[in-house]
């Protein structure tokens, strides 16, 4: 199963300070933003839990904190480039998981190792490099998109600075094309570098990312669109930490009923009007 951590963010109070968006209610009026960590399970399609970050901190400290109340065993927890941290890696070890972990240039001279080495080893087309390769390509959406993953196995003498991360064990590197058959919009190409704590498996590693990713579709679309999470207004003391847990618990329940063949939103809306069915979703988690 792979677990994505991630961070959202809400208003909460009036502040002169500058906003880092986006916000879950949008940055309208100029409001101080709460920054929720969450846990994702891709397989179950459900919010297995959230954290909200201390006043004066950020997502790096909640992060272990989300992830010292979760059963993790067996686990791939993927992680943006904000928990891109050794201490995080350690905790997600000692809880006795995996992690793919996005490498951007936070991290200095490892980041600069890893692309430095992926370039040069590409621009060779990967002789004499050992390494685990995997290509894909879907359609859809008035696009073409292919994506290739390659994953190697760090050495010292090429990485210097992999040592302090435990039990590293791949780097990997996607690029990935989108091509647009509308002939107007302009094609686009995206890199991206990783650490896991997985043997170079490239089939895998671009299996999970994608799984990290998708939690666009499957988890904000749906609160923005069925909850209208973007349009709530909702800011007084612990009010949006308290309504975003609701709107997860409420997403959770309707996600796993299959009482009735409907959409999201109109299984919501049905839960509104009948009690009977209100009562269904609710009893199938007790």
């Amino acid at each position: 199963m792979v677990l994505k951590i991630y961070s959202l963010k809400d208003r909460q109070t009036k502040s002169p300070m500058i906003y880092c968006p986006p916000c879950l209610s949008g940055d309208r009026d100029g409001v101080l933003a709460i920054h929720m960590v969450s846990a994702w399970s891709s397989g179950n399609g459900l919010v297995l839990g959230q954290e909200k970050t201390a006043e004066k901190s950020n997502e790096i400290t909640a992060i272990p904190q989300l992830l010292d109340v979760l059963e993790l065993n067996g686990c791939i927890i993927t992680i943006d480039a904000m928990g891109c941290q050794t201490a995080i890696a350690a905790k997600i070890i000692q809880k006795k998981a995996d992690y793919i972990l996005a490498l951007k240039g936070n991290q200095g001279n490892f980041h600069v190792e890893v692309t430095d080495f992926f370039e040069t080893a590409l621009a060779a087309v990967f002789k004499h490099v050992q390494h685990d390769y995997f290509q894909e390509h879907d359609a859809g959406h008035g696009r073409i998109e292919y994506r290739q993953c390659w994953a190697i196995t760090p050495c010292e003498d090429s990485f210097p600075s992999f040592k302090k991360w435990p039990d590293l064990k791949s780097l990997i590197m996607i690029k990935s094309r989108r091509e647009f058959k509308d002939g107007l919009t302009k094609d686009t190409e995206d890199t991206r570098f990783y650490i896991a704590s997985i043997e170079p498996n490239a089939k895998k590693t671009l299996t999970a990312v994608r799984q990290h990713w998708g939690i666009e579709n499957k988890l904000h679309w749906t609160l923005d669109m069925t909850f209208r999470e973007d349009e709530s207004r909702i800011r007084t003391e612990a009010s949006p930490e308290n309504f975003a847990i609701m709107r997860h618990i409420a997403l959770n329940l309707i996600k796993n009923d299959t009482s009735r063949n409907a959409s999201m939103k109109r299984k919501r809306f049905m839960a509104a009007l009948e009690d009977d069915f209100r009562e269904t979703i609710i009893r199938q988690v007790i």
